[in-house]
């Protein structure tokens, strides 16, 4: 990143996070800070119970850190926003709704309506190659392609900052690859900030141009391995030298800390 002149988008700010359980406190984020730069793809891994979610739903604001604070272009974040659009695991679609008033739901919430939300609609499907389902209902529809509905919705609110929650991590391996390369496409075009949390260290640096490894709990940030495979990115990137290099270095930070799990 040396040379660019990037704003910081997000700073999260030695945010700790504790619940409390039937075995008394549970420090689930300990000491977490870096910043994220605008436009920039973040992706995060770790160990099962490291914090990722946890991190993920404090920046979205549907969690209050205990101590430290997150801060979105300088403003601490207080409660979820529109600037902040979040993609989950599980679909959270409108079951009554189609696919295109699916996506219009977010247009309306951004003031847009009538005919010009149904074809800004249609714009975000054709970038998730969807056009033709526009008025088929969710249940019509194979898992990648309520994920693809979810990433459009998501995309159509315009935020400035998309949180990813392991969206891909339901669904078979012939979906997800596809989606992987729709989604690198779609960020090389839009270039939004992105924080993406994911169990597949193939996918991590597919992805990001930075990749976070948390430790296991209490969550901490271990280490920030910077991607420096250049743009545009396909599967055949993880065919190369530099990916593979990447892959080892990062999954054998990642087992390290799977095997302090275990212990």
């Amino acid at each position: 990143m040396a040379g660019e002149a990037r704003d910081i988008k997000l700073r999260i700010d030695n945010v700790k996070k504790v619940f409390d359980g039937r075995g008394g406190e549970m420090v689930a984020l300990n000491g977490v800070s870096m910043d994220i730069l605008d436009n920039e793809f973040i992706c995060v891994v770790g160990p099962s119970g490291c914090g990722k979610s946890t991190l993920l739903n404090i920046i979205a604001g549907l969690s209050e850190p205990t101590s430290g604070a997150v801060y979105c272009n300088g403003k601490e974040v207080q409660g979820t926003g529109t600037e902040r659009g979040v993609v989950f695991q599980q679909y959270a679609l409108f079951p009554w709704l189609t696919v295109r008033k699916n996506v219009m739901f977010a247009l309306e919430m951004r003031g847009v309506k009538g005919k010009e939300a149904q074809e800004e609609a249609m714009t975000y499907l054709k970038m998730v190659d969807l056009e033709k389902f526009a008025d088929h209902y969710p249940k019509e529809l194979s898992g990648g392609m309520k994920q693809r509905v979810a990433i459009a919705r998501a995309y159509a609110a315009k935020p400035e900052v998309l949180l990813m929650d392991e969206p891909f991590g339901a669904l078979d391996a012939q979906t997800r690859t596809q989606l992987q390369t729709e989604l690198i496409a779609t960020w090389e075009k839009e270039k939004k900030t992105c924080f993406f949390i994911t169990h597949d260290v193939d996918e991590a640096i597919l992805l990001a141009q930075r990749v976070v490894i948390m430790s296991a709990r209490p969550g901490r940030i271990k280490e920030i391995v910077p991607i420096d495979i250049p743009h545009p990115r396909n599967q055949e990137t993880k065919m190369t030298p530099r990916f593979m290099e990447l892959k080892n270095h990062i999954w054998g930070q990642v087992y390290q800390e799977y095997l302090e799990v275990r212990k």
